[in-house]
């Protein structure tokens, strides 16, 4: 199949795959069917049926990444409806995401020491929370593998999205403040797309918090990790 064409393929089947799973998450209510998962698998297995490699679709995946940047920009129109609320629960907000952080940070590399992983993964496991650019550059730092981080962060971000929305209901966490919150601070862009569609205040909180805790997190790191180390 001619390249060109192969990727306009891949990418109309890209949206008609994730568009049919926004339509199935909306008639089947349930964190197995958050768009992300369901497309992610589906995908999986129309790219394997066909024998696409991730070569071949490699063209179509940059195309539509291209895509992230307007998409990261839109979300500051919500972000600014919601600018009074935002600044009125700024300070609590901040603890949060420090304190947010920092367990993401010590919790991932203390499961990894329990389980007996090596000294690479533990390192790599501490960005798992932050957005894939951040992480990469971040995981260098403390010894750790770029392109294991880019795998650790898109499968902290699926289950994020899936599970966490899920588990704030369980635990009777309905403010959608406190759930944007909660969502980007450990679930990054993937998560923060879950939390749009639960409302423009959950979506906007998350965007900020998606962001803050990536800056927050190259700056705690190379200082944090040494003393976890010892």
């Amino acid at each position: 199949m001619n390249s060109h064409i192969l990727t306009l393929f891949s990418i109309i089947l890209t949206i008609a795959v994730y568009f049919g799973a926004t339509v199935l998450s909306r008639r089947v209510v349930s964190p197995f069917t958050t768009p992300i998962l369901t497309a992610t698998i589906v995908m999986i297995g129309i790219l394997s049926s066909f024998d696409i490699s991730y070569e071949q679709y490699s063209s179509a995946k940059e195309w539509i990444t291209s895509l992230l940047g307007p998409a990261t920009v839109a979300l500051a129109v919500p972000l600014y409806k919601n600018r009074e609320i935002i600044m009125e629960k700024l300070m609590p907000a901040v603890f949060g995401l420090v304190i947010g952080t920092l367990s993401t940070i010590l919790s991932a590399v203390w499961i990894s020491k329990a389980l007996g992983l090596s000294d690479t993964i533990q390192a790599t496991s501490a960005v798992k929370a932050v957005t894939t650019p951040v992480a990469i550059e971040a995981v260098v730092l403390i010894g750790g593998d770029p392109a294991l981080a880019a795998a650790f962060v898109i499968t902290s971000g699926i289950f994020g999205a899936v599970f966490g929305p899920a588990l704030l209901t369980f635990t009777n966490i309905s403010d959608p403040f406190s759930r944007g919150l909660g969502i980007g601070t450990v679930s990054h862009g993937i998560g923060t797309s879950q939390a749009v569609a639960e409302g423009p205040l959950t979506g906007a909180v998350s965007s900020v918090a998606m962001g803050a805790s990536a800056i927050i997190t190259s700056i705690i790191l190379p200082w944090v990790y040494p003393l976890i180390q010892l």
